[in-house]
């Protein structure tokens, strides 16, 4: 009888754990972004709503979209971080940070872009073959990672990069 419930639980322990392993730990080689929460990283808050559902009153400040870029011939390691009300706030290496603001219209139409049902599909991971010294891109909306490079930007994700501050993601070094 002490066996089958100590089989038991080392059953539940290991299933307990398997699931803190599969979503407690992000990516952490080279190349990929600090997870959520860390230090390089700036983090939102748990949603309250389902992914692709629009947020009922974002907090101020609440980040609204993060962008990591990495690679190019420099080797950049930039980042991008949009809050809902539109302002932003860039490095790009050991520079000083940039920040700015986005006009009402221009927060929208990121919001919207990142709201199309169409940016949702679009795949997590590249599927074709990475260009040499290209860039990839790490796009974190509402807990959902989608990494892309120079060889595969869906024409959601451009939607997203065109309504981005400052042009597209932040490539230069």
């Amino acid at each position: 009888m002490v066996r089958g419930v100590r089989g038991r639980w080392t059953w539940c322990g290991a299933l307990l754990l398997a699931g803190i392993l599969a979503g407690g730990v992000s990516g952490c080689g080279p190349g990929t972004p600090s997870a959520p929460g860390s230090p390089s990283s700036v983090s939102a808050p748990t949603p309250t709503t389902e992914p692709g559902t629009p947020a009922a009153d974002p907090q101020p400040g609440e980040v609204l979209v993060e962008v990591v870029v990495n690679g190019g011939l420099a080797g950049v390691r930039n980042q991008l971080v949009v809050h809902y009300d539109g302002s932003w706030t860039s490095r790009s290496g050991t520079k000083p940070p940039r920040t700015g603001k986005q006009t009402p219209a221009e927060a929208a139409e990121l919001r919207a872009a990142l709201e199309d049902p169409a940016f949702a599909l679009v795949p997590e991971r590249p599927t074709g073959s990475p260009i040499p010294d290209g860039f990839q891109y790490y796009v974190t909306y509402r807990h959902r990672l989608v990494v892309a490079d120079d060889h595969e930007r869906p024409p959601a994700l451009e939607r997203v990069f065109a309504a981005l501050p400052e042009g597209g993601p932040p490539t230069n070094p």
